[in-house]
């Protein structure tokens, strides 16, 4: 199906992007996995082209493109001919927004242009081992030591943990307050700052997954990262984006997942003749284009509300559970198309099938997104209770 979202200059910026994920990424897939993380030089030679948070303002090294189809581009293509260990969403989509939007002009002047070169690799650190995704329950604690803030506590699940130079750590600065928190952004040789085990994950086996633990880390004024009290609402504020973001990521993935798996029931033949041509090969490829065409559009009317900034935590919630459930029944059809070949790490659909399995996790679980949607409808329990 065409897609209306695109533009001429978007279509031009997607051939290149698609030339570099294909010749500096996705040959080197395998390096990677075995490695469990990609190189750092992919990041620099990602900047080198501009596609490293391409909104960051031209003073800062960025291109200044305020139109979020770039990312979505970026995104897409990283999916269909790079590598999903290349978190180049986490960096630019997730991480630099809140350095970008919180930051002090210092903080910024600092950051952005490292993140922009790829010289500086970004990470973010809310999960803790005994919380899981409960912020109100998060027990690193940063003490304000009047020239400085005592941190102290572990992080774990931190993508790009062994990677980043600098991170952004929520961490309780009130503790009489269950939303008593507070952003920092930690750098890359802080003294206590310490980097655990790299964590062996179900899938995206060339992501670096890591535990991150800080002992009384002295973290300079300067480096708080808005208004102290204010974390859990600044993560609040950052969180449709963020869903976006893996609902165009979820929905790459089925779409190349499906490009895989037509070319294979195409050439491959039982009982004399290609598996596509079966009855029930014609309709569950039949199906499945359908309903990724109809979440593509969604998706996309999505990416131009977020320009237009109105794209709402309901839309958002939305996008990322229907593009991520339907990632996952997907990947599941497509590995039953192969067959037994679907089982084998060889072809790719087996390695997307294990890397799709956490894009109904991370970012707020289904449950979580449906709890959004369905209190958007006035479904909330103390609400109707208290006849409101």
């Amino acid at each position: 199906m065409q897609r209306l979202i695109f533009e001429p200059e978007h279509e031009q910026f997607r051939d290149s992007v698609r030339r570099f994920m294909k010749a500096e990424v996705g040959l080197n897939w395998e390096k990677y996995r075995r490695e469990g993380m990609v190189d750092r030089a992919l990041y620099t030679k990602a900047g080198e082209l501009g596609l490293l948070c391409t909104w960051a303002d031209e003073r800062y090294g960025g291109a200044g493109m305020d139109d979020f189809r770039f990312e979505q581009i970026i995104i897409e293509e990283n999916v269909a001919n790079g590598d999903l260990g290349f978190y180049i969403n986490l960096h630019s989509n997730i991480v630099a927004p809140y350095i970008a939007k919180l930051g002090s002009e210092e903080q910024k002047a600092r950051f952005l242009p490292g993140a922009v070169s790829g010289d500086t690799i970004l990470a973010v650190a809310m999960t803790e081992p005994s919380t899981g995704s409960d912020l109100a329950g998060m027990r690193s604690r940063a003490e304000d030591r009047g020239d400085y803030w005592l941190l102290n506590g572990a992080k774990t699940y931190i993508s790009n943990g062994i990677l980043g130079d600098v991170v952004v750590v929520a961490a309780r600065t009130d503790p009489d307050r269950p939303h008593g928190i507070s952003l920092f952004i930690v750098e890359r040789g802080m003294e206590g700052f310490e980097r655990g085990r790299k964590l062996e994950k179900m899938g995206l086996k060339s992501q670096d997954t890591a535990e991150l633990f800080f002992s009384d880390v002295k973290v300079p004024k300067e480096n708080l990262l808005g208004e102290a009290g204010m974390g859990f609402k600044y993560l609040a504020r950052f969180l449709a984006q963020e869903r976006l973001v893996v609902a165009i990521g979820s929905l790459a993935a089925a779409q190349a997942a499906f490009a895989e798996t037509l070319e294979y029931v195409t050439t491959r033949k039982a009982f004399g003749r290609p598996i596509g041509t079966f009855q029930n090969s014609r309709f569950t490829m039949a199906r499945m284009r359908a309903e990724i065409d109809m979440a593509q559009t969604y998706v996309d009317q999505c990416v131009l509300l977020l320009n237009k900034r109105e794209l709402s935590a309901e839309d958002a919630s939305a996008a990322k559970l229907l593009a991520s459930e339907l990632e996952g029944r997907v990947l599941d059809a497509c590995v039953q198309m192969h067959g037994g070949a679907g089982y084998m790490d060889e072809f790719r659909v087996s390695r997307m099938y294990t890397d799709a399995r956490i894009t109904r996790i991370f970012a707020g679980t289904s449950e979580i997104m449906l709890e959004i949607i369905g209190r958007s409808l006035g479904l909330d329990e103390r609400k109707l209770a208290s006849g409101a």
